[in-house]
């Protein structure tokens, strides 16, 4: 029997371990050299099949844009594919918006890959990645399911293995327009292209010992500084994570902050307490893969 429904799918947020700005290319696209991995902070989603065509989205909680990522997801393998199923998308977000996260990202690949399986189509992960790319640049790493060293402007994706590790995560309230850090005249367009071999010796490292405030780990963000600038709430949870934990930094365009907490069964220390209004922070655990990467054959 065909499936009809598909409930309380994952889809698991993203932090950049080092984020640098290697290049721009002749249309304006800066060249980004970063390691993605997966942590537990997740959205979760509930799909039902419809015969009609229809595409439907249902919040559960705040209320998205009228035509989110999610929909756009949906409508463009329904087009792709010429199915004449539709589907009841409904969204529980979890994932801070705004946050540099990836939450709207991860959001349109289990999209992808719930509606894959939901519809019968079985294309393999090549095919939705494809349609991932035109979604978004952060889209291939989530359809992509593993941890991955991520180069170009988020096509070029190498898979690795890292250690299970704690990480510590800040989100204040403010969010910051991604445009407005790129054409920020604070922004570094020319950090040194990194050697992955590099940043695989600092993590083996970083594994033998406390994650803590003796060293700032493997490479930086490029997008901090114009963040900050923008932002002064992300300096100040960048502050706030660098007394209790060190090796403290932006993911991605902002405004949420982490920091690692170890890599034992617990995490070396505990969040900051007492959080301004609005605050929202979480101890998350990385993930080793993605939880739908069996949702597509390689």
């Amino acid at each position: 029997m065909s499936l009809r429904a598909l409930y309380e799918v994952p889809a698991p947020a993203k932090l950049n371990l080092f984020l640098h700005v290697v290049g721009q290319r002749a249309d304006g696209y800066h060249l980004l050299q970063s390691v993605f991995v997966l942590i537990d902070w997740c959205d979760t989603l509930h799909f039902e099949r419809r015969d009609d065509g229809r595409l439907a989205r249902h919040d559960l909680g705040a209320a998205l844009p009228d035509d989110d990522l999610c929909l756009r997801a949906a409508r463009s393998l329904q087009q792709a594919s010429g199915t004449g199923f539709g589907a009841d998308i409904s969204i529980a977000k979890q994932v801070p918006w705004g946050a540099g996260m990836g939450g709207g990202s991860s959001d349109a690949a289990s999209t992808l890959l719930a509606l894959n399986r939901l519809w019968g189509l079985h294309w393999p992960r090549e095919r939705l990645l494809s349609l991932a790319l035109q979604l978004g640049a952060d889209v291939p790493f989530f359809v992509g399911g593993e941890n991955a060293f991520v180069e170009g402007i988020g096509e070029r994706l190498t898979p690795l293995a890292l250690p299970r590790a704690w990480f510590a995560v800040l989100k204040p309230p403010a969010a910051i327009e991604t445009r407005a850090i790129f054409g920020s005249p604070l922004l570094r367009r020319d950090s040194e292209a990194v050697i992955l071999s590099g940043f695989l010796a600092d993590m083996a490292g970083s594994s033998r010992r406390m994650l803590g405030s003796e060293g700032e780990g493997f490479g930086h963000n490029d997008l901090q500084p114009p963040a900050e600038a923008l932002c002064t709430d992300v300096a100040d949870a960048v502050a706030r994570l660098q007394r209790c934990l060190g090796n403290a930094r932006m993911t991605g365009s902002g405004s949420a902050v982490f920091a690692r907490a170890g890599t034992g069964a617990e995490p070396i220390a505990a969040m900051p307490s007492d959080l301004p209004a609005g605050w929202v922070g979480r101890m998350c655990r990385s993930l080793e893969r993605h939880p739908l990467a069996g949702w597509a054959t390689d």
